[in-house]
């Protein structure tokens, strides 16, 4: 899986190797499912302070498309756990919705026999 940060801010470039370490480990029973995985960190406010830091993964998937997901915190850790704990949850869905319907056709064509 290729895993790319993209930020301005020089504080979010420090979490390079974090951000590749933690989208590995969420994403590691998925990883056959999300080739490439690009994060995007940006501080709203900008030196202001407050809940302003946001996290925007993107996962390109082989048979889903796209999936963006946006999560803004008052630190850089929380923006990616939290973007990345829903991106997971959403692919999960999206993975059983489709074995769920292969299993659902496949017991349709079983009955009409």
């Amino acid at each position: 899986m290729q895993v790319l940060l993209k930020s301005r801010h020089p504080q979010a470039t420090d979490f390079r190797d974090l951000t590749e370490r933690r989208v590995r480990f969420v994403l590691r029973r998925l990883g056959w499912l999300v080739p490439r995985a690009e994060v995007q960190m940006s501080d709203v406010n900008g030196p202001r302070g407050g809940i302003d830091k946001r996290c925007q993964v993107e996962l390109r998937t082989d048979g889903a498309g796209s999936v963006v997901v946006a999560s803004v915190a008052s630190d850089w850790r929380t923006a990616l756990d939290n973007a990345l704990a829903r991106a997971a949850r959403f692919l999960m869905r999206l993975w059983r919705r489709g074995s769920d319907s292969r299993r659902m056709r496949q017991r349709f064509i079983g009955h009409e026999r």
